[in-house]
């Protein structure tokens, strides 16, 4: 098989996914011909998905791809193999899963970190009663005004964008749209539509806290999925890398994405983010105090692997929900009802160890671009994120 057939043979299998879960495929902006392939032909079962999965990684050695060609389609085959097997019902342990999707190997988080976490936050947010509740009295302050939030998400838009545009050479006639939309698992979304296009969806059941929206902007749009998608398109896709025009979920890939996606804001504003977001707030006649936001956000960064120790409570050790919210509002702080709003992500059969994207995501990532001694050392490494199909056992 030479290389060109087995791209589009990836391509194939890949779209074929959807047609067992819809939402599989995150976006695709390859040649329309191939999804309507897949969604004209029978329906696919998913034994035999997992077969042409694993034929498809052994054929690989007998084309001309390049080596990171190669790597990069092979991971993404051994996450689809498991995939089909797991559509099947195959009964595949929690870690084994996580590691055939996103190319880690995941373990419990270190109470004791929590612990330290729990401390500096309790100095930051210091006053009468127990942590949570003065986190909670916190977060009901930092509420985003619903009649403000459009404003609020343009400014952001606006001005991240104009930092990236001066940092990172983007298509001219790139562009976000924001709606806001609601019952979903999740507190934004992007989806790519392709040409330098993406809808950023904001979910209206979570009340969007002032200290995260600055995040969500760069983590969906500037510089990060909408921004890594467009690089992406521009280089790599013009380039002939084909399979650049599938993105798939519960793939490294997405292990990739996310981790960049949660570094956008440390990476283009950097130290200092929140008297920048403070700033920006004035303008709109809002207040935020932003060293304290800054102060939180660090401390409470501590606490990333909770959610993952609840997904291995719940489909590793087969806690009940019950549990697994009562360590959710233990150990993260969360409210009853954001630990079911987590529970609602951890439990969709879609999603279930998506959650491993953020934690080992950010700690992969992180390490890596931390690498950088100088401003620019780690723009030049986080422009490599954006740019190059990076796997996680290539970074580390």
């Amino acid at each position: 098989m030479n290389a060109d057939s087995l791209v589009d043979e990836y391509l194939l299998l890949g779209l074929s996914f959807d047609r067992l879960e819809e939402g599989f495929v995150d976006a695709y902006t390859g040649d329309p011909e191939l999804r309507s392939r897949t969604e004209n032909a029978p329906a696919p079962e998913p034994r035999a998905l997992a077969r042409k999965a694993a034929d498809l990684r052994a054929a690989i050695a007998d084309t001309d791809l390049p080596t990171q060609r190669a790597e990069f389609i092979d991971v993404h085959l051994r996450a689809l193999e498991c995939s089909g097997r797991k559509f099947a019902g195959e009964d595949i342990g929690f870690v084994d899963e996580v590691f055939a999707y996103f190319d880690v190997q995941i373990e419990p988080g270190s109470q004791d970190d929590y612990r330290e976490a729990h401390r500096r936050m309790d100095e930051v947010l210091s006053g009468p009663g127990n942590l949570a509740e003065r986190l909670a009295a916190h977060r009901a302050s930092d509420v985003v005004p619903a009649d403000r939030l459009q404003d609020c998400v343009d400014a952001f838009s606006s001005a991240l964008r104009d930092r990236v545009r001066a940092e990172y050479t983007l298509p001219e006639s790139e562009q976000v749209n924001y709606e806001v939309v609601g019952d979903k698992p999740w507190s934004g979304f992007n989806y790519y539509l392709g040409n330098y296009t993406s809808t950023v969806a904001i979910n209206s059941d979570l009340e969007q806290q002032m200290a995260s929206l600055p995040h969500l902007i760069a983590h969906e749009a500037y510089p990060g999925h909408h921004t890594e998608h467009c690089r992406k398109e521009a280089g790599l896709v013009a380039a002939g890398q084909r399979e650049q025009t599938l993105f798939l979920v519960n793939t490294p890939q997405c292990l990739m994405a996310e981790g960049l996606a949660d570094l956008a804001l440390k990476s283009i504003v950097g130290p200092g983010w929140g008297l920048w977001a403070q700033e920006i707030y004035a303008d709109l006649g809002l207040r935020f105090d932003g060293e304290r936001a800054e102060r939180l956000s660090e401390a409470s960064g501590q606490l990333l692997g909770v959610r993952q120790d609840a997904a291995l409570l719940l489909h590793d050790q087969h806690r009940s929900h019950d549990d697994v919210a009562a360590y959710l509002e233990r150990w993260a702080l969360a409210s009853p009802k954001r630990a079911r709003q987590s529970l609602k992500f951890l439990s969709s059969p879609l999603w279930r160890a998506y959650i491993s994207t953020y934690v080992e995501g950010y700690k992969l990532l992180g390490g890596w671009l931390d690498q950088g001694v100088t401003v620019a050392d780690r723009s030049a490494l986080f422009g490599r994120l954006l740019d190059e199909p990076l796997i996680p056992s290539a970074l580390r």
